[in-house]
C-alpha cells in the first residue's frame, strides 16, 4: 500500500451504522468492515440487522460487527446501543447517521402524524444518535471522531409530494455545518452526504420502481446510482484522506437534475 493509498484506510477504526438491515446503510457498513474496521450496525428488528451482521463476521479478511435492535427515535434505546457498542468495540471513532425513511404525499394529504413520523426518524433520531455517540468520541484515551450524516438531494432543492422528507433532510445539512464548528475543538469532524437516485429497496418500493428492472453497477448509468457510490464517499469521509474536510455535504447524484424532484430523473413523475 503506498502512502497515499494508506491514507483511506479505516483498519482498526470502530465506526456504527444506523439503518443497515439493507440499502445504503447495509453497503457501507459491509464496505467499512472489508476495510478492516469494527462496525456496530442497527435496525428497528433484529431479524433484520442480524443476517448483515453474520455476512461479515463470516468473512474472515473483515472486521466484527455488533447487531443491535434500535429505534433510533427511542432516545433510552440509542444510549443502550451506544452503551453497547464501546462495550464491544472499546470505543467510537465514526459515526453514520443513515437511519431515516419517507412516504410520497401532497404537503396537504400529510398528518401531523404522519409529518412528525418523518421528522422524528430523518431528524430527531440523527440528533439522539450524534448527540449520545458524540460524548463517547470526546471521552477515552483519545478523544476525536467523525460523524458522517446522510441528508438528500431533496434536502437541497424542491421536492414535491415530499415536503416532510425533504424538510427533515435540509436540516440535517445545516445541523452538519453548525455541528462541524461546535465540536471542531474537540476534533471531531461533522460532514455530510447527499445521495441522488440510488438503487435501493427503499426507493423501489416508494417509487413502484422492479429493482430486476434497475441497471448494473459496470452499465454506469447515470440517472441511477448503487449503494456502493454512496458507501465509497462514507469510506473516504472516515478516513485520514478527509482530515481537512469538516462541514461539507457531498452531493453524489450522477447528472444535473432533470426537474424537481428525485423521481423526475428517471421519468416517474
Amino acid at each position: 500500500m503506498s502512502l497515499h493509498t494508506a491514507e483511506f484506510d479505516v483498519e482498526g477504526k470502530r465506526a456504527i451504522v444506523t439503518g443497515a438491515s439493507q440499502g445504503i446503510g447495509r453497503t457501507v457498513a459491509e464496505t467499512l468492515a472489508t476495510g478492516g474496521a469494527d462496525v456496530a450496525i442497527c435496525s428497528r428488528s433484529q431479524d433484520r440487522v442480524d443476517p448483515v451482521a453474520e455476512g461479515i463476521n463470516d468473512d474472515p479478511a473483515s472486521g466484527d460487527c455488533l447487531a443491535v435492535e434500535c429505534n433510533v427515535r427511542d432516545r433510552e434505546a440509542v444510549e443502550a446501543f451506544v452503551e453497547a457498542t464501546v462495550e464491544e468495540l472499546g470505543g467510537v471513532d465514526v459515526l453514520v447517521n443513515n437511519a431515516g425513511g419517507e412516504f410520497v404525499a401532497a404537503f396537504d394529504d400529510i398528518s401531523p402524524n404522519g409529518w412528525e413520523s418523518i421528522i422524528d426518524l430523518n431528524l430527531t433520531g440523527t440528533f439522539h444518535c450524534t448527540q449520545v455517540a458524540g460524548e463517547a468520541m470526546r471521552g477515552g484515551d483519545d478523544p476525536g471522531g467523525v460523524v458522517i450524516n446522510m441528508s438528500s438531494v431533496n434536502g437541497q432543492h424542491a421536492a414535491p409530494n415530499e415536503s416532510h422528507y425533504s424538510a427533515a433532510k435540509a436540516a440535517i445539512i445545516r445541523l452538519t455545518e453548525t455541528l462541524s464548528v461546535e465540536w471542531a475543538s474537540h476534533d471531531i469532524r461533522v460532514n455530510c452526504v447527499a445521495p441522488g437516485l440510488i438503487q435501493t429497496p427503499g426507493v423501489a418500493e416508494t417509487l413502484g420502481i422492479d429493482e430486476s428492472d434497475m441497471p448494473p453497477r459496470e452499465a454506469v448509468d447515470r440517472r441511477i446510482g448503487h449503494t456502493e457510490d454512496i458507501a465509497d464517499v462514507v469510506q473516504f469521509l472516515a478516513s485520514p484522506a478527509a482530515a481537512f474536510v469538516n462541514g461539507e455535504t457531498y452531493t453524489v447524484k450522477g447528472v444535473p437534475r432533470a426537474g424537481n424532484s428525485m423521481s423526475t430523473d428517471l421519468g416517474l413523475q
